[in-house]
């Protein structure tokens, strides 16, 4: 049975965010000017571009693990998205030989439905050149883009950080396929559970 919209908006309540303004609240006040175009807005220039344009940022992975991981799904019982999920993989091995690219699973894995691949990106500019291209070239494929985050995330423990990356924070391109998240779920459960047993 897949969620509700509302269980989802629940479950993200459920999560804390720091504002999205955390470190700018002395900035100068932003400009009403819109730019020639008549519709976007000018912007304070400062001369220094966001350091996001050359290093993950925080809590990202910008280490062994690297900042995304990237799978894309394929029906395994459909010849033909079985057939492009493998040109797709073999094309990706050719053209991106620098990512690290995982196996061509035949079958579901993890919290993972469908059968699928793996890629992942370790700079901004690796996430700046393959997303374009994966979203022309994923053809009739779902993918998921999520975060690896660090311990440094404002989710303590690594269970919880990955259902919340697998989640909360995922991108996708194409139609979502709802993901197995239960075993994430119930460990979490668990943890909480021997965490606050702790305490007694």
């Amino acid at each position: 049975m897949s969620e509700t919209s509302e269980q989802k908006m629940a479950d993200a309540l459920e999560w804390n965010y720091t504002s999205p303004l955390a470190g700018y609240e002395n900035s100068p006040p932003l400009p009403d000017e819109r730019t020639d175009d008549g519709k976007s807005y000018v912007n304070n220039q400062t001369g220094v571009k966001s350091v996001a344009y050359e290093r993950f940022i925080e809590p990202l992975d910008n280490g062994r693990r690297g900042g995304f991981d990237i799978h894309v799904y394929y029906f395994q019982n459909n010849p033909q998205q079985t057939q492009y999920a493998r040109e797709l993989w073999q094309r990706i091995r050719h053209e991106f030989p620098e990512l690290r690219i995982y196996t061509f699973w035949d079958r579901p894995v993890g919290p993972h439905p469908v059968a699928m691949f793996e890629v992942n990106l370790f700079t901004p500019a690796q996430f700046g050149a393959f997303i374009p291209w994966l979203a022309i070239w994923r053809g009739p494929l779902s993918v998921l883009v999520h975060p690896n985050t660090t311990h440094e995330d404002d989710v303590p423990h690594e269970l919880e950080r990955e259902l919340k990356n697998h989640t909360e924070r995922a991108i996708w391109l194409g139609e979502r396929i709802p993901l197995d998240v239960g075993r994430f779920k119930s460990l979490v459960a668990a943890f909480k559970r021997a965490e606050s047993n702790k305490g007694e």
